[in-house]
């Protein structure tokens, strides 16, 4: 069944695009210096994101990563199309901005990360308007390591597409298999933009500890990736 019917589905719709926003950064970074500037790269990715994950139907047998590459790859190819220019109406930014605002709101109140679905259901509207809305107006978020806060950058290898989009597959896999808690650690920092000291507040650990662990996490996941 696809994962847009039901309250189920909705639910499984908000893991997915929560949780592979870093498919959308290695994908935009395959088009970078080709004259169009990266936050536009990034909208243009996360509306294939959102359009992949309503879309999507698990009963397929195929991965989600894996049918959401070459559709986030035809947003950003369209954009070029288009001539550079992500068409974002003012409505939809008036309306990511305000889900932005509630869901701060809803995480102050819950103790935690508000889903997409808590923030349509507060608003009264859909799960797939505030996911497109918060995509249009979504900063992009660098991947950043080290042991000081913000230091260090992970470079991907130049290879051709073919590799890249293994590469990308790979690392979705490496991701899943991590432990609840180190999952948690990379997606607060990597897809979150949180920094250590946030993520340290979240996760119950002194920064130092994020730090060293987050390093640890990055240098096994580099090793299996290069195999």
């Amino acid at each position: 069944m696809p994962t847009t019917a039901g309250p189920k589905a909705t639910a499984g719709q908000d893991t997915s695009v929560e949780h592979n926003l870093g498919l959308v950064h290695a994908c935009a970074h395959r088009f970078k210096g080709r004259g169009i500037e990266y936050d536009d790269l990034y909208q243009a990715g996360c509306m294939g994101l959102v359009k992949a994950s309503a879309a999507f139907d698990a009963g397929r047998g195929v991965m989600f990563s894996t049918y959401a590459v070459p559709v986030i790859l035809g947003e950003i190819r369209r954009l070029f199309r288009d001539g550079g220019t992500v068409k974002v109406s003012r409505s939809l930014k008036e309306l990511g901005l305000a889900a932005g605002r509630t869901r701060e709101l809803l995480g102050s109140e819950l103790g935690r990360e508000a889903t997409v679905g808590e923030v349509a259901q507060r608003m009264g509207r859909s799960p797939e308007d505030i996911a497109q809305a918060l995509a249009a107006t979504a900063p992009p978020l660098s991947l950043t390591e080290g042991e000081e806060e913000g230091s260090g950058q992970i470079d991907l290898p130049e290879e051709g597409p073919e590799e890249r989009l293994s590469d990308l597959l790979s690392l979705q896999q490496l991701l899943a298999a991590l432990e609840e808690r180190d999952r948690k650690l990379i997606f607060l920092r990597y897809y979150r933009g949180k920094t250590q000291t946030e993520v340290a507040r979240c996760l119950g650990m002194t920064q130092v500890q994020v730090s060293r662990r987050e390093k640890r996490i990055l240098q096994a996941m580099r090793e299996q990736m290069v195999g």
